[in-house]
């Protein structure tokens, strides 16, 4: 009895331990963020953050990982040492925002205008730029030392 017991139990649990992790902010943090502008170091990995106006944001050191940032403006935020891995910024407003040593590593920024960031040793694996606008930033297809670039033509 107690055999099958602990048989029915594994089976129940069982989708809990095989299932792949979940992305989880904090909604207290998505909240913060939404109200002052202000959300250093914190939780927003997989937040919907569609069309936010995010302008001026300090996002310092946020685990931004997965989340949907899709029409978010982000002029002018502060994200660096944020994680982005995975994030979608399609069609996002990156004017002068601070990407210094963010990890942009499979970012969607296509369609995004990015003019004037600073991406000073931030992780660029797989960052899908396509048909975005991109002005006077170190980001582009190809080279190896994009940091003495100075704009786009």
């Amino acid at each position: 009895m107690m055999r099958l017991f602990h048989l029915a139990t594994l089976n129940l649990l069982a989708p809990l331990f095989l299932t792949s992790p979940v992305l989880a902010f904090n909604p207290l943090h998505v909240q913060q963020l939404l109200s002052t502008g202000e959300c250093s170091r914190c939780d927003l990995s997989g937040a919907d953050l569609r069309g936010a106006h995010l302008i001026g944001a300090d996002l310092t050191e946020a685990n931004l990982k997965g989340a949907n940032l899709k029409g978010a403006n982000l002029e002018g935020a502060d994200l660096s040492g944020a994680n982005l891995m995975g994030a979608n910024l399609t069609e996002a407003f990156l004017t002068n925002a601070d990407l210094r040593q963010t990890n942009l590593d499979g970012v969607n920024m296509a369609q995004a205008t990015i003019n004037d960031a600073n991406v000073y040793g931030a992780s660029m694996n797989d960052l899908n730029i396509t048909d975005a606008t991109i002005y006077n930033t170190a980001i582009g297809v190809g080279g190896d030392d994009l940091e003495e670039y100075k704009g786009w033509p």
